[in-house]
């Protein structure tokens, strides 16, 4: 006999603003969806058309509405499948954009699905996300849309005290506030609570809020106005059904239907009313429209699959049909409730076809009232089950939040340790960087320091050479003055006193003239030998140096030193920085060869090949792996002294087979 509406079973609301948006066919599209006064075939035919547009648009807030309001039209239609698919696919969509205002209304959406297929653990759950989302949000209109669904979710599994609890939590969040948004949702709550306590058997507090719901829609301007209206007046007529009161329940039942007829919109809402209105014209004893509003409700039932309010509409068939002393079609429509009730397997809706069946059936009372009985109490086991069950689902939900939480918590702090560890090492790294920039600049000052004393050592060389070559020609000066010059200034007077004689002892002492003069020239001959040779120390003074370096490195060490320097080198070609690299590479070498080679045998050679300069070092020593010791400063800095030169620096080695330099610079 207690049939209720709940708000959640109406359409969506329909958009109060004009649809905006720049295909024009897609905005006629959402306008033909949402005209009831269209079939509901036609009207799903522009759902889709509209579908296939949004679909195919990029994914941006614009798409994601769009998407909602696909849902909303295939919602009011009743056509859960495109309703979930489509809520399903803006859910994806924003999880891919950490959209978590769409992502925590997709939530509600699939709370909404799950309530309608009575669903219900799983309804809980999303209302659950959907509600902590938008608390952190600090969304509180949405919230309370939310708990308003929660709290409707409650009510159908009986769980009446959770439902009141978390209504009352709603009109504290919406408490003094008054729009459009505050007043749509005070309306659903306080039809909500005038329901709860209609279960409860508070009629007072009932008829009171379903009062306040009717004064607080009167403030309101929505679409579909009359039909929220006319859920209203069912409602009340709810109430006064339960307090037997007829007369005024018959009178609310007319309000609803005028105000249904208006909008014309919910023929579920108008098959309840009509079926409502036959049952108290029924207990009114006025059989006016009976049985024709029963059966008509029940055609329009039928015709869309509402097996539960079937049920309800059978039972009162079976009751008109007994007071009419009817026992056949009572009984029959008794019997076709129960196995319905039975085939959809829902318990309140069996317990009041077995109690009317009890009625009429009085053979087999006793095994109806056995059913009665133990259904009874499997239901209350279930709705304490389902109590319990939603606590649970809270509970894991907190627990897993919790979690992740922690889990963010962890991450971060990770986060905060390896950024921390990074910046260490970025610190010690720079530290490092900055050491091994200040050695190398160190280096460089060395090196610097060690080029100039070459240098100065070069000039030196140069200096003392000079003064020799100062110092042998004037030497040479004096040789060719005093005795060359002399002696040949002799022999030419003794040769031209003799012209006079022809003797035996002029011929004689003609003869030794002659010999004297062989051995002035023998004289000269020395004298020009020594002026080459001077030259040639002059011109290869940095030959000088480097076989210094050479004697040096045998005098102070064991092992062979063979050397060779090709005396076709234009040493006054070669830049002084080509001089003195060459001679640091030698140095350098010498030194590696010296510490770590143990070597027996060195071979230096300087050669010319076109117009290059070839310096090749190879010694007999133990080798070392090139790969491994190329980054050695030794072998940097001899790379480095090449490239200086615009040189090639190779070398060659292996373990135990000795290792061979070769250095090539171009003489410019």
């Amino acid at each position: 006999m207690l049939i209720f509406v709940l708000f959640g079973c109406t359409q969506k609301k329909t958009d109060k603003k004009p649809i905006t948006t720049s295909n024009d066919s897609l905005s006629s599209y959402f306008t033909l969806a949402n005209d009831f006064n269209l079939s509901r075939q036609k009207r799903l035919s522009y759902i889709m058309k509209a579908n296939e547009i949004v679909i195919n648009q990029e994914n941006d807030s614009l798409n994601r509405v769009n998407l909602f309001k696909i849902a909303n039209r295939y919602f009011n239609i009743n056509n859960w499948k495109g309703y979930k698919e489509s809520v399903n696919l803006v859910l994806e969509n924003s999880e891919k954009v950490s959209d978590t205002v769409s992502m925590a209304k997709g939530y509600g959406y699939l709370g909404d699905y799950y309530r309608v297929k009575s669903i219900s653990d799983s309804s809980f759950l999303f209302y659950y996300k959907a509600e902590k989302m938008y608390d952190k949000l600090n969304d509180k209109y949405q919230l309370a849309k939310t708990l308003v669904n929660k709290a409707d979710l409650l009510f159908r599994v009986g769980d009446l005290i959770g439902s009141e609890k978390e209504i009352f939590r709603v009109l504290r969040i919406i408490k003094d506030d008054n729009n459009d948004i505050a007043n749509e949702i005070n309306y659903d709550a306080n039809n909500i609570l005038g329901m709860v306590y209609n279960s409860m058997n508070e009629y007072g507090n009932a008829i009171s809020y379903h009062q306040k719901a009717l004064k607080t829609l009167d403030k309101m301007q929505i679409i579909g106005k009359n039909q929220t209206m006319a859920i209203s007046y069912l409602n009340l007529g709810l109430v006064y059904v339960n307090l037997k009161n007829y007369k005024v329940a018959n009178d609310y039942f007319l309000k609803g239907i005028e105000q249904q007829n208006i909008d014309n919109q919910d023929p579920s809402i108008y098959a309840l009313l009509l079926d409502n209105l036959g049952y108290s014209k029924f207990k009114l004893q006025d059989n006016d429209g009976l049985p024709q509003l029963f059966y008509k409700s029940l055609k329009i039932r039928d015709s869309l699959n509402l097996n539960s309010e079937i049920i309800s509409n059978k039972i009162h068939l079976s009751e008109y049909y007994s007071s009419k002393n009817d026992e056949t079609k009572s009984l029959q429509f008794a019997n076709e409730a129960l196995i319905l009730a039975r085939k959809i397997n829902r318990s309140r809706e069996k317990l009041l076809a077995l109690k009317q069946i009890t009625v009429i059936d009085t053979k087999n009372a006793s095994s109806y009232t056995k059913e009665y009985i133990r259904i009874n109490e499997e239901l209350q086991k279930e709705e304490r089950k389902m109590g319990e069950k939603f606590s649970r689902i809270e509970y894991e939900t907190d627990q897993i939040k919790g979690e992740n939480s922690s889990l963010e918590t962890k991450n971060r702090n990770l986060v905060y340790f390896f950024s921390g560890f990074t910046i260490l090492g970025l610190f010690f790294y720079i530290i490092k960087s900055q050491k091994a920039k200040n050695r190398e600049l160190l280096y460089k000052q060395q090196q610097q320091k060690a080029n100039e004393d070459i240098y100065n050592l070069m000039i030196s060389q140069q200096n003392t050479i000079e003064a020799n070559r100062v110092q042998e020609k004037k030497r040479v000066a004096q040789e060719l003055h005093d005795g060359v010059l002399g002696r040949m200034f002799g022999v030419r007077m003794n040769l031209e006193g003799l012209n006079q004689f022809n003797d035996d002892l002029a011929v004689t002492q003609r003869h030794d003239y002659l010999a004297e003069l062989k051995n002035i020239e023998q004289d000269i001959r020395e004298i020009s030998h020594d002026l080459n040779r001077e030259k040639s120390e002059l011109i290869n003074n940095f030959v000088a140096i480097v076989d210094n370096l050479f004697e040096e490195q045998r005098k102070t060490f064991s092992c062979k030193l063979f050397s060779s320097i090709d005396s076709n080198i234009k040493w006054d070609l070669a830049v002084n920085s080509v001089k003195i690299n060459l001679y640091r590479i030698i140095q350098e070498s010498l030194q590696n060869i010296n510490k770590y080679a143990n070597a027996t045998t060195i071979k230096v050679e300087l050669k010319k090949q076109e117009n290059n300069i070839i310096l090749t070092i190879t010694d007999d020593g133990v080798g070392f792996n090139v790969n491994l010791k190329k980054k050695g400063i030794g072998l940097q800095n001899m790379i480095s002294r090449a490239k200086e030169c615009n040189g090639d620096f190779n070398v060659k080695s292996k373990k135990g087979e000795g290792t061979t330099i070769m250095v090539t610079i171009p003489l410019e």
